[in-house]
């Protein structure tokens, strides 16, 4: 895998690199911290979370799951249902509706139609 950003190699390393102590490993650029990408990995796995991101991306993408995971934590969806609007709302695939592989200008796009009053009144009953 390489960077998205520098097109440096990435490599796998402990997170205690990045936080200061372990929660597993990442996916992180050769030139970090210099270029600051890093991915997650689902756990007990090298299988990244999603596509390496810089402060910026990881910012937004943060953002988006606080708008959006309470659709289906907390809310009326199921979280197949809340992914499935989310790939409606978006104009992509079931399997492309993925916060962790969005870019800046994707999360961006989902946090402006999770602002908008309208969301609320095209919620499912379930």
């Amino acid at each position: 895998m390489n960077c998205p950003y520098c097109n440096g190699k990435a490599h796998l390393k402990d997170s205690s690199r990045i936080y200061g102590r372990s929660y597993g490993n990442v996916w992180m650029c050769e030139d970090y911290p210099h270029c600051d990408s890093y991915v997650g990995v689902h756990k007990g796995t090298d299988k990244p979370l999603g596509r390496m991101a810089n402060a910026r991306l990881r910012e937004l993408k943060k953002m988006a799951h606080e708008l959006f995971d309470p659709m289906w934590r907390n809310g009326p969806m199921k979280r197949w249902q809340a992914y499935s609007w989310l790939a409606r709302k978006m104009d992509m695939t079931r399997k492309e509706a993925h916060i962790g592989e969005f870019d800046e200008s994707q999360c961006e796009r989902l946090i402006e139609i999770l602002k908008e009053k309208e969301v609320k009144d095209e919620l499912p009953k379930v």
